[in-house]
Formats: C-alpha cells, sequence, structure tokens
C-alpha cells in the first residue's frame, strides 16, 4: 500500500474551530478511498496564508518528509492550498520530482511531477492561483479605499469602544478611553494608567490585560476622534461617533510620539524634580543620582553637565511639594492658570476640512491631466506643510490641564497626596521653573542640632503664567 500524506490549509479561520480544514480532510480521506492509498500522515495549517510568505510549519515539515522517503503520495483538497507563488511551487516540484512522488487534488486532479507535461500543467495551475489572489488582494484594496473615502468601517476585529460592527459605541470602553486620554495628558504614564486599568477589571476588546504598548495603540487610533485613516493618514471624517474630540485625540497623539518621551521607567523617574529643575550655575537640568555622604548612599539631585551643585533629593521634593500645595490654596489660584490665548478651534477645523478637500482636487486634476507631476508635488508639499501647523494648532489647543481635579478643592495638601509620580510632575512643570543654586559653606542660618542643613533660600522658584 503506497503511503499517502494529506496537507490542508485555510488562510482564515473564521469560524474558529478548524472547520474549514477538516472538511478539506474528510475531502482528501474518500479521494485517498478511491485511489487505493493509505493515509499516514496529515499537516495542517490551520489560519495560514501561502500567499503572506510567513511560515507554514506543517508544510515545512512535509517536504522534509517527502526528502527522507517517508511518502510516496501528496493529498490535498487544491493545487493553491499547497501553494500559491512560483518560488514555493518550485521548490515543491523539486522535493517531489526525484522520488517520483505524485500529487492528487480533489478539486485539479492529479498531477505528475515526475513528467515535463506534469509539471507544466502545474506551473499554469500556479499560475492562475497567483493571478487570483493578487486580483483578490487588489479588489479589497480598492474596497477599503472606497469605505475609507466614505467614512466606513472597512471591518477586522472589533474596535475597543465600539461594538463589533465598529460603528455603535460601547458606553463603558467608551468612557475608559476617554479617561486615558485624559489622564496621559495630565502627565499619567501609560504604565500606571494600563495597570489601573486591570486593577478595575478592564480587559482589551480581545480579552486580555492591558499592557502599556497595546493601551498606547489604542490612543494614537484615529477613529477614537471619528476620522478615518487609510494607510496610516487621516483622510476624512468617519460614520462612527468619536470617542473624544479632535483636540484631545492630536494633542495625545503628540504627546504619545513625541521624540523625548521616555518609554522605560528609570531609577531618574522615581523622584520629583529629575529633569525638571535647573542647576543655579550652569543651567543645565539636574538628575537624581546616589551621592556619597557619611559613610552612606543618599539620593541627591546633581547637575547633568558638571555636578556645579548636590542636594537631598527627598527634603527638596518635600519643600517643593509644600510650595505647590500652598500655591494651590491660594483664592487667586483661577486667576494664575487662567488660559490666555486659545486659539478658536472651529475655525481650525474649518480650515484644516478646506486644505484637505484641496488636496483631494489637487488630486483630480492630476488624474484628469489638467496639472504635471511637479505642480502636484510642489502644490501637496505647501498644502499638506500648512495642514501640520493646523494639527499641531489643535493639538496643542487639546492638551489636557495637568491642575484638574486640584483647583477649588476643599483640600489641596490631600488631593496632592492623591496624585501619581507622574502626575504630580506635570503639576509642577505646569506651575512652576525651579533652580537650584549652591549652598553657602557652613551651617544654614537659624539652623538647630539635630535638623536638616536643607536652606531654602537657595532654591529658586519661578512661576508660570
Amino acid at each position: 500500500m503506497t503511503r499517502a500524506a494529506i496537507y490542508v490549509r485555510i488562510s482564515r479561520d473564521r469560524e474558529g474551530g478548524g472547520l474549514g480544514v477538516a472538511r478539506q480532510e474528510q475531502d482528501c480521506r474518500e479521494l485517498a478511498a478511491r485511489h487505493g492509498l493509505t493515509v499516514a500522515q496529515v499537516y495542517s495549517d490551520n489560519d495560514l496564508s501561502a500567499y503572506s510568505g510567513k511560515p507554514r510549519p506543517s508544510y515545512r515539515r512535509m517536504l522534509d518528509d517527502i526528502a527522507a522517503a517517508r511518502i510516496d503520495a501528496i493529498l490535498a483538497w487544491h493545487t493553491d492550498r499547497l501553494h500559491r507563488s512560483p518560488t514555493e511551487l518550485e521548490e515543491y516540484i523539486s522535493a517531489c520530482e526525484p522520488r517520483g512522488v505524485p500529487t492528487f487534488t480533489v478539486k485539479a486532479g492529479p498531477l505528475d511531477l515526475s513528467t515535463p507535461s506534469g509539471r507544466m500543467v502545474a506551473r499554469q495551475l500556479g499560475a492562475v492561483a497567483r493571478y487570483e489572489v493578487e486580483h483578490l488582494v487588489e479588489r479589497q484594496q480598492r474596497a477599503k479605499l472606497q469605505a475609507a473615502a466614505d467614512g466606513k468601517w472597512a471591518g477586522g476585529r472589533r474596535p475597543y469602544g465600539y461594538e463589533p460592527d465598529g460603528v455603535t459605541l460601547r458606553a463603558d470602553e467608551a468612557r475608559a478611553v476617554a479617561e486615558a486620554t485624559d489622564a496621559i495628558l495630565s502627565g499619567a504614564s501609560l504604565r500606571g494608567h494600563a495597570a489601573e486599568m486591570n486593577a478595575r477589571g478592564l480587559l482589551t476588546s480581545t480579552g486580555r490585560p492591558w499592557t502599556p504598548s497595546e493601551l498606547r495603540k489604542v490612543l494614537l487610533r484615529a477613529r477614537n476622534a471619528g476620522l478615518r485613516e487609510h494607510r496610516g493618514e487621516v483622510v476624512g471624517p468617519a460614520a462612527w461617533l468619536p470617542l473624544v474630540d479632535e483636540e484631545r485625540w492630536r494633542a495625545v497623539v503628540s504627546v504619545l510620539t513625541h521624540p523625548g518621551r521616555r518609554t522605560q521607567w528609570s531609577s531618574a523617574r522615581r523622584w520629583l524634580l529629575s529633569g525638571l529643575a535647573l542647576c543655579g550655575v550652569c543651567g543645565s537640568p539636574v538628575r537624581a543620582t546616589l551621592v556619597a555622604t557619611n559613610s552612606r548612599n543618599v539620593p541627591s539631585y546633581t547637575c547633568k553637565a558638571a555636578k556645579c551643585v548636590s542636594r537631598n533629593a527627598a527634603e527638596l521634593d518635600v519643600f517643593v511639594g509644600a510650595i505647590v500645595v500652598e500655591r494651590l490654596s491660594r483664592p487667586d489660584v483661577t486667576e494664575l492658570l487662567a488660559a490666555s490665548g486659545r486659539p478658536d478651534t472651529g475655525a481650525l477645523h474649518r480650515d484644516a476640512a478646506a486644505l484637505r478637500e484641496r488636496l483631494d482636487g489637487l488630486a483630480a486634476a492630476y488624474a484628469d491631466g489638467a496639472i504635471d507631476v511637479r505642480q502636484l508635488r510642489e502644490g501637496s508639499e505647501r498644502l499638506r506643510a500648512r495642514l501640520a501647523e493646523l494639527e499641531e494648532q489643535m493639538a496643542a489647543a487639546g492638551r489636557g490641564d495637568a491642575l484638574a481635579g486640584l483647583i477649588g478643592v476643599p483640600d489641596p495638601g490631600e488631593a496632592w497626596e492623591a496624585l501619581g509620580l507622574h502626575r504630580r510632575r506635570a503639576v509642577v512643570d505646569t506651575l512652576m521653573t525651579v533652580t537650584i543654586h549652591r549652598t553657602k559653606k557652613g551651617r544654614p542660618r537659624g539652623w538647630t542640632p539635630g535638623s536638616s542643613y536643607f536652606d531654602p533660600s537657595t532654591v529658586d522658584i519661578k512661576w508660570k503664567g
């Protein structure tokens, strides 16, 4: 009895239970019985595309077994289940031809790859399969582009914040996206807020716990602002309702994609003023390091440039925190923080929409032959530069207030203590510029035995706004 192997594959298992490959296997077993073949092995690559070029473990194992003479014949539902590229076909022929291993298919009949005519038929079938998949991809891309232009959802995994139709809001998730957006704009970290969402029992759209990278990916989506995106570019308004307004979305994109944003938690960010306070000698930012003092290491702020100053980090953090609370407790705090010169976001939106229409007009004019490539490129560059300026203005208008929840509260000190470190740093950065000067030799005036040597007169605080 000839030892036969069945190979089954489906590109996308929409049913999620391997039913597609199971049906292929059943048909192949019936085919084996008709030819008097004994099925010795079944190779299955479920939910894997041959066109994508991704590794197919079972397919590779099958080729190895053919080369090792463990298999005498191959059974498949169709030749396109085995390969969809000329390169893969030639590799398959090279494996089967030396030993005369035939291929039997349910839909395309038998292939004898040991003969020139059999190989010709296989190559013709491979060319047809390649054409069909390329034509399918072309239609899908065109459909996605049209859906993007119409503001429609092109399908796919359920987007977080929406029902499976991609349009209807899911209230609890919509609130979570809005809260996460505001938290990041207020100075929270992705890591910290992801942990908070997990503590509240919130899961991703796939039912998994939140990670900083997954939260970042969700917050960067243009669909959150009710915008349709195609190949990484916003192409216009969408058919679904937004989760946040466009200004806040552009603001959080600006924050999360800023080149200077740190993605790793380091010891330097365990202290309030690291990277924020300035050296009073050279003007460079200070950082938190361990400084040897009286046979022990003390966390201290030193300037990055030349260590011009050195100050106990814990004492300085307490001092600055007390200054912040005192300032937030004053009755005129709202005057200090009053927004000035906020741009007319409605006008920004109208101008941006007009620029996008002009870009579409340029593309249409080029398609009609009214302008040449140079005119299209130059016109597009000018319009896109202006559009980028408007989008940055919208982002600036939407940047969150780090002081939200601190103004007008009964106890600013309690509210300050409840904040996480990232949020506290954002508050300090919003309110003041801290400059640390060198201390004078000797003990500070008014020092008493057993007390700290910390001298507040060497810390200069300049209020912003």
